[in-house]
């Protein structure tokens, strides 16, 4: 595989830095993730870093050099990472449940397969484009998507801070259907967190990554951000490549996941980073653990039945 890497994390205007990225790589795959820690609630790094650690040692116990099934693989990773950070919570008695966001993407064969929940994002760069190929988990995209707000109404919107799925808590996540795409050489593919595409606009990010190319442009951005952010921004955080193969064809796979198309979404919203106030619950009786294992072995259950 032939890439340039940028990656960098920074406390923006925060105390202390809640968010966690990170890439793993073999001959043949290549593993990049960033994860959210969420501020509304407690040790939000710690659901973070819980994230990335899974996803990690997921990786190198698997990619012997290839991931055999790169859709499985993300789908059985995001489903351990939350049930990773129920095991922590229950294990030092934590009064309530450490949350995160995560996009995850693996790159191999001249593909790359992603999924996400929450509000991180995927960017695929491409010929002086710039697509969102992930949709934010939060209650102004749901307001936006049924047409009862305008975009550009989200930053000054009372439930702007709102997110509708996380990893982390007493429900069981929604987990994306893994999506699939072809790389073309100098594509730039970008995990972000809302602390960097929130105070940037889609002309700043495209502008600056096609003239001075990810490795030049990505300290430049995270200072842009940095600064839009004001005193307040938020933690700023970008893990992304420059692609640097031709395209390659591979014979299509027997059950190959299915490709949602970009999305025209805005990148100078403004900060979406707390949850859901109805996932507050910090302990889950026995009933409880017991339907969230009938939701879990339900999901695998969907997930496979749509894989035929």
């Amino acid at each position: 595989m032939k890439f340039s890497i940028f990656q960098d994390s920074r406390v923006g205007g925060r105390t202390y830095n809640q968010d966690r990225i990170g890439h793993w790589y073999t001959r043949d795959s290549l593993l990049l993730v960033l994860a959210d820690g969420m501020g509304g609630h407690i040790m939000g790094e710690v659901a973070a870093q819980i994230a990335v650690d899974t996803l990690a040692q997921s990786f190198q116990k698997e990619a012997l050099t290839r991931i055999p099934d790169p859709d499985r693989f993300l789908f059985n990773s995001v489903l351990a990472v939350h049930s990773a950070i129920d095991d922590h919570t229950k294990t030092h008695k934590l009064p309530d449940y450490p949350r995160t966001t995560l996009v995850a993407c693996i790159i191999q064969d001249g593909h790359m397969w992603w999924t996400h929940v929450g509000d991180s994002r995927l960017y695929l760069v491409r010929r002086g484009s710039v697509h969102a190929r992930t949709r934010d988990h939060s209650r102004v995209q749901q307001l936006i998507d049924e047409g009862r707000i305008r975009e550009e109404s989200v930053g000054s919107h009372p439930e702007r801070n709102m997110l509708l799925h996380c990893l982390g808590g007493a429900h069981t996540p929604h987990v994306e259907p893994t999506s699939k795409a072809r790389l073309a050489k100098d594509d730039i593919v970008l995990l972000c967190s809302d602390g960097f595409w929130g105070p940037l606009t889609q002309r700043q990010l495209l502008g600056t990554l096609m003239q001075k190319g990810i490795l030049n442009a990505g300290p430049e951005l995270m200072a842009l951000a940095e600064s839009r952010g004001g005193p307040g921004c938020d933690n700023v955080s970008v893990v992304a490549i420059g692609w640097g193969e031709d395209e390659v064809s591979v014979a299509p796979a027997a059950k190959a996941p299915v490709t949602v198309p970009s999305y025209d979404l805005p990148t100078n919203l403004q900060d979406v980073n707390a949850t859901n106030p109805d996932m507050s619950q910090a302990y889950m009786s026995d009933q409880e653990i017991e339907r969230a294992i009938a939701d879990l072995k339900s999901a695998l259950k969907r997930h496979e039945a749509g894989k035929k």
